[in-house]
C-alpha cells in the first residue's frame, strides 16, 4: 500500500484530528453507496480505511513511524543505533529513536475506524441514521350482534395497552369493515407519531332477520285465515314493528316490500335498503271435526296447483 500519511494527504507531524478530519472527507468522497459499481471509487475507498486504521491507532502509527511495520501493517524487522534490532513482538523503540507522532504530542485516539463509521453514517443517512418512523399499526376484534351492527352503536373497547376507549360503529357495518382509531397503535420511533389502532368488525347472525347488501330479508308466519281473507298483519323491523298489509288469498312464498326499512348505506344513514317478508301460511296447531268439515266443503280447485307451479 502506498505511504498512509500520503494517502490520506496529511503530514507526517498531523494531529489525530486533522488525520481523522482528512479521512472523514475521503470517506465521503469515495464511500460506495454514493458511486455504487464504480471500482475505482472502490480501491480509493479501501486505500483510505486502511491509511486510517494504521494512523488512527496510536501504538499502530508509532510503529509505523519507528519503521517496525509498514504501510499494511507487517512486521519488518531493521537495525537501530545502539547496536540492536528492534523485536517485532514487543514494539520498544530502538537506541535513541523517537516517534515523529510522540514528538508532536498525539495521544490514544480512544475510538477506531468503526467509530467513524458510524458517524459518518448518521451524516449522509446510512444503515445506522437515526430517522423518524411512525409506530406499528395494533389489531382487534370487535363482536357486534345484527342489530348493533345495522343500526349503529357506541361500544367501549380495550386495547392492548390496557386503555379503554369509546368507538362509534356507523350504521351499516358489517363483518370485515374496520375502523382506524388514529394515534392509538404502538409508539414511533425517534420522535415519530404513534401508529393507528385498527377495529375489525364481526357481526353475528340474527335467529330471524337475514341480510343481503343493504336489504333485509324476513320470514313471517301467517294464519291460513289471513292468508284467505287477507288483512294488517304485526312485521318486526330493525326499527320496530310496523304494520304490513297482506292481501287476500296469499300464497305460502309470496313476497312482500317494505320500502326503506332495509340497512343504511355506509356513512348515509337516509339512504336505505328495504326489507323484503316472505309469507309463510301455517296450518292451524289443531283441526276439529268442524274445520275439517268447512275444509271438504270447499271447491275443488279448477287448475292442479303442481301444474300451475309447472311441476307436472
Amino acid at each position: 500500500m502506498a505511504d498512509p500519511y500520503a494517502t490520506l494527504g496529511v503530514a507526517r507531524t498531523a494531529s489525530p484530528d486533522e488525520i481523522k478530519s482528512a479521512f472523514r472527507k475521503l470517506a465521503k468522497k469515495y464511500h460506495p453507496d454514493i458511486h455504487p459499481g464504480d471500482a475505482e471509487v472502490e480501491r480509493r475507498f479501501k486505500e483510505a480505511n486502511s491509511a486510517y486504521d494504521l494512523l488512527g491507532d496510536k501504538t499502530k502509527r508509532a510503529r509505523f513511524d519507528r519503521g517496525e511495520i509498514d504501510a499494511d501493517g507487517k512486521e519488518k524487522a531493521r537495525p537501530f543505533p545502539g547496536g540492536f534490532a528492534s523485536n517485532p513482538g514487543n514494539g520498544r523503540r530502538g537506541g535513541g529513536f523517537e516517534s515523529e507522532y510522540a514528538r508532536a504530542g498525539g495521544g490514544s485516539r480512544g475510538f477506531n475506524a468503526d467509530d467513524l463509521f458510524s458517524d459518518l453514517f448518521d451524516t449522509f443517512g446510512g444503515r445506522r441514521n437515526k430517522t423518524v418512523q411512525k409506530g406499528g399499526d395494533i389489531r382487534i376484534m370487535l363482536t357486534l350482534n345484527f342489530m348493533e351492527a345495522a343500526r349503529g352503536c357506541s361500544k367501549r373497547v380495550k386495547l392492548p395497552t390496557n386503555r379503554e376507549v369509546d368507538v362509534r360503529v356507523p350504521a351499516g357495518s358489517e363483518t370485515g369493515h374496520a375502523l382506524r382509531l388514529a394515534n392509538l397503535g404502538k409508539p414511533g420511533a425517534d420522535g415519530g407519531s404513534p401508529g393507528d389502532a385498527i377495529v375489525e368488525l364481526k357481526v353475528t347472525p340474527h335467529p330471524h332477520f337475514r341480510r343481503e347488501g343493504r336489504d333485509i330479508w324476513l320470514d313471517l308466519p301467517i294464519s291460513l285465515k289471513e292468508a284467505v281473507l287477507g288483512g294488517r298483519v304485526s312485521t318486526p323491523t330493525i326499527d320496530g314493528n310496523v304494520m304490513l298489509t297482506v292481501p287476500k288469498g296469499a300464497d305460502s312464498g309470496a313476497v312482500l316490500r317494505l320500502k326503506g326499512k332495509g340497512v343504511a348505506k355506509k356513512g348515509d344513514a337516509a339512504d336505505r335498503g328495504d326489507q323484503f317478508v316472505k309469507l309463510v301460511v301455517k296450518l292451524p296447531a289443531t283441526t276439529d271435526s268442524a274445520f275439517i268439515d268447512a275444509i271438504k266443503s270447499l271447491p275443488d280447485d279448477p287448475v292442479d296447483p303442481r301444474r300451475k307451479a309447472g311441476l307436472t
